[in-house]
């Protein structure tokens, strides 16, 4: 018999449509894995439903952020940590956030080249998701598509960014390890120490390291970090000169990176981090639940009706902020009062 489609089953059975994906994904269907992320990305309410049955079974797979600046070589990168970690027989998962297309609202560097290789091994999972506008380069789904990848069984999810922004930050938050990229030669020895991303990098790599300056480069990010971290104690970010686009360097990072997780664990950090991540994403599914419910206020009149008295000079931001604010509340005492 032919196994059903996907796309049928949901069809047939759409109260049951969140269950049947989450039991999929438990049971290591890619699939199904693929098909859920695609729901995120869409805001349907199926995968938001699959996505609460899943939440709990989370938590158990090293979420490694890799960042940087545009062209220092992170999909290269990428792509030899995923070799890396495959020959230690771990199951990997890749999220590549991407530009997103002004045309077609998609990925515009969905294709990774560099990460093909992977693509006939069952036990690697990649994914490119559009940033969609969203600040930082990170995109609306990628704490969805983690949870995922963690409830599929994936041993480690390497999320990599398109580095703009104030990308370096923001993936400190979803990650448990970030990954800085750097490269000698484009002044990142001044900029990325200004923009405070030292703070946030637990590892970083001076790629392309064949190139002029890669030595003074990780004498300067290795006296800043000593300096940084001498009166603290703890983890200090090593420094290591990788070449991604040959190989060099490369098993030392994913080794490194296997060791910073080990020093989480061991210390107990990682259950830190991991409390201001589930914070960090709660903030932000309230946040985003109060703009969508301010936004249908009076079926959207209310929020027009601001937006012209803001335009006039009749009101300012704050003030009708409150107003908003004022008449949500007030919907929810009623709503709670009825129920």
């Amino acid at each position: 018999m032919q196994t059903p489609h996907l796309s049928d089953i949901l069809q047939e059975m759409p109260a049951q449509g969140d269950k049947w994906l989450v039991a999929r994904l438990r049971a290591g269907d890619a699939k199904a894995a693929a098909r859920l992320i695609s729901l995120i990305e869409d805001d349907a309410a199926v995968g938001a439903a699959a996505l609460s049955r899943l939440y709990r079974h989370t938590g158990r797979a090293h979420v490694v952020g890799i960042t940087g600046p545009p062209g220092a070589g992170k999909s290269t990168l990428t792509d030899a940590l995923v070799g890396h970690f495959r020959e230690q027989d771990m199951s990997v998962g890749v999220i590549a956030v991407d530009p997103t297309s002004p045309r077609s609202g998609g990925a515009v560097l969905g294709d990774r080249v560099h990460l093909q290789r992977h693509s006939t091994d069952s036990r690697v999972f990649i994914r490119s998701l559009a940033t969609r506008g969203w600040d930082g380069g990170l995109a609306r789904a990628v704490m969805g598509a983690v949870h995922i990848l963690d409830a599929l069984g994936q041993d480690i999810i390497l999320v990599e960014t398109v580095g703009a922004g104030q990308v370096e930050m923001a993936i400190a938050g979803v990650a448990d390890t970030t990954l800085l990229v750097l490269n000698p030669g484009g002044g990142d020895d001044i900029q990325h120490l200004k923009a405070g991303i030292l703070e946030a990098a637990d590892i970083i790599a001076v790629n392309k390291a064949d190139r002029d300056g890669a030595a003074q480069l990780k004498a300067v990010l290795e006296a800043t970090l000593g300096m940084n971290e001498a009166a603290s104690g703890g983890w200090t970010p090593p420094v290591l000169l990788t070449e991604a686009i040959n190989g060099k360097g490369t098993a030392a990072l994913a080794v490194a990176i296997l060791e910073h997780y080990n020093y989480l664990t061991e210390s107990g950090e990682l259950s830190g981090r991991r409390r201001q991540r589930a914070r960090a994403e709660l903030l932000e599914v309230v946040t985003g639940l109060c703009r969508d419910a301010a936004s249908r206020l009076d079926e959207g009149d209310l929020m027009a009706g601001l937006v012209d008295d803001l335009v006039a000079g009749r009101t300012d931001p704050l003030t009708a902020a409150r107003k908003a604010a004022g008449r949500l509340a007030a919907d929810l005492t009623k709503t709670k009062d009825k129920g």
